[in-house]
C-alpha cells in the first residue's frame, strides 16, 4: 500500500456557506467515489479557497458529509490577478493501492481548465 496524493478543486457560484458546503461535499464525494476511497484511507485533506471566499471553511463541509476524525487544514490560495474567482481547492492524502496513474484527479465545472493535464 502506498500513500498517494489526490488533487481536486471546484469554483462556487457565489460565497454563502451552504452553496460551498453542497459544492465541496460533491467534490469530496467524486474525489472518493472515482478513487475506490474509503474514510479509513484517508490520512488528512488540505483545503485552499481563493481570497474572495470568505463565508465559511470549507473543511467544514468534510465534517458534514461524515469525515470526522481525519485532520483537515484550510489556507487560503495566493492573490492572483486574473485566477479564478470563488474557487476551493483540496489535497487528498490517502492510502491505496493505486499507483499514480490509476489516481482519478477531480476538478468539477470550470475548473477543469486549471488543470488539463491531470483534469478528469
Amino acid at each position: 500500500m502506498a500513500v498517494r496524493a489526490i488533487r481536486g478543486a471546484v469554483q462556487l457560484d457565489a460565497d454563502e456557506a451552504g452553496h460551498m458546503a453542497e459544492r465541496v461535499g460533491e467534490l469530496l464525494t467524486a474525489v472518493l467515489e472515482r478513487n475506490e476511497i474509503v474514510a479509513d484511507d484517508l490520512i488528512s485533506i488540505w483545503f485552499t479557497a481563493t481570497p474572495d471566499l470568505h463565508s465559511d471553511f470549507p473543511a467544514a463541509a468534510a465534517r458534514g458529509i461524515g469525515i470526522v476524525d481525519v485532520p483537515l487544514i484550510c489556507a487560503q490560495e495566493l492573490d492572483v490577478e486574473g485566477a479564478m474567482p470563488r474557487v476551493v481547492r483540496i489535497l487528498v492524502h490517502v492510502e491505496t493501492y493505486l499507483s499514480r496513474a490509476e489516481i482519478s484527479h477531480v476538478y468539477l465545472g470550470a475548473t477543469a481548465a486549471l488543470r488539463k493535464d491531470i483534469a478528469q
